[in-house]
């Protein structure tokens, strides 16, 4: 029961932030997800529904999840810059910022992104 309780106050931390947050093609949304492994990074434009970039610490070798994290933000920012995206709106996912979602974000603007 408590993992049910837990899940859906996440939704509804997400649902809020995704009524005041989207993203265009000039400024794509940069969402990020994680899961208890691992972490994922999309850049979305969502008034065509489309996934930009895209980027997870499957391929992540040995180090902590938060040095994966910092890699994955990194690697997003370097895939937005070739497809000359320098602005985004960061969407964490209902998740803290925090840990993981902090590194990202880290990660992407050490990488040259604007938030």
């Amino acid at each position: 029961m408590k993992t049910k309780i837990q899940s859906s106050s996440r939704d509804r931390r997400r649902k809020r932030i995704r009524s005041k947050v989207s993203g265009t093609s000039l400024r794509p949304r940069l969402s990020v997800f994680k899961s208890n492994a691992f972490i994922y990074a999309q850049l979305i434009d969502d008034e065509n529904g489309v996934t930009l970039a895209a980027s997870s610490s499957l391929k992540a070798g040995k180090g902590t999840k938060t040095d994966s994290a910092m890699n994955v933000g990194i690697e997003i920012a370097k895939l937005a810059k070739s497809q000359n995206i320098l602005k985004v709106v960061f969407d964490r996912g209902g998740f803290n910022y925090t840990g993981r979602v902090r590194s990202l974000a880290e990660g992407a603007r050490q990488g040259g992104l604007e938030f």
